[in-house]
């Protein structure tokens, strides 16, 4: 189970951090990421982490937000900085587990909305 945390109501150039916790047993080779879906539009890929410590942005992030995770605490973090109006959406983390196949989990979402 992946709990989310940490969205809200900034102004445009404000920062957020948020946070998802995932409970229970956690196969060791896996990834954590954050997507994102605004209203009228498919949910997309934000940023993403890997067990081992590999990221990987979308164009829109890179520079401005910063994914990292502690393994211990089975938590991936997502500091956003100099967000602007186009950054509002719903944020939904998921962890993606590498077993004999693939399987993903995905927490329940938060919502980030950033005023002009």
């Amino acid at each position: 189970q992946l709990q989310a945390s940490g969205g809200g109501l900034v102004q445009a150039g404000g920062s957020l951090r948020l946070s998802c916790a995932a409970s229970g047993k956690i196969f060791s080779i896996n990834a954590m990421g954050w997507y994102r879906q605004a209203p009228g539009k498919e949910r997309e890929l934000v940023a993403s982490i890997s067990s081992g410590g590999s990221t990987n942005y979308a164009e829109s992030a890179k520079g401005r937000f910063t994914i990292s995770r502690d393994n211990a605490k089975n938590t991936v973090y997502l500091q956003m900085n100099s967000l602007k109006p186009e950054d509002t959406a719903v944020y939904y983390c998921k962890l993606r587990e590498f077993l004999q196949r693939a399987l993903d989990s995905w927490g329940q979402g938060t919502q980030v909305t950033v005023s002009s």
